[in-house]
C-alpha cells in the first residue's frame, strides 16, 4: 500500500523557505527520505524535472509539490 502526501501542494519557494526555517538543506531531505541520488530531489525542486513518474514522482510527492501516492514509501524520519 502506498503512503499519501501531503495535505496541500506547495510551490518550490515555499518548500526551500520551509528548509530554512528548518535549518535543513536539500541533501538532508533527500537523506532523510532515501533518496540514493540526491540530484533528483535538485532536479525537482528547480524544475528541470517535472516529476511525473520514479523518483521524480516520489520527490515531488515527498517535497509537497503535487499531489500522489508514493507506492511502498518508507518513512526515513
Amino acid at each position: 500500500m502506498g503512503t499519501k502526501h501531503p495535505k496541500s501542494v506547495r510551490t518550490p519557494e515555499q518548500v526551500r523557505a520551509e528548509f530554512d526555517r528548518l535549518g535543513m538543506t536539500v541533501a538532508d531531505f533527500a537523506r532523510k527520505h532515501g533518496f540514493k541520488q540526491p540530484g533528483i530531489v535538485y532536479q525537482v525542486l528547480s524544475g528541470q524535472k517535472k516529476g511525473r513518474r520514479g523518483e521524480a514522482h516520489r520527490a515531488a510527492v515527498l517535497l509537497g509539490l503535487k499531489q500522489g501516492i508514493v507506492r511502498g514509501a518508507q518513512r526515513h524520519e
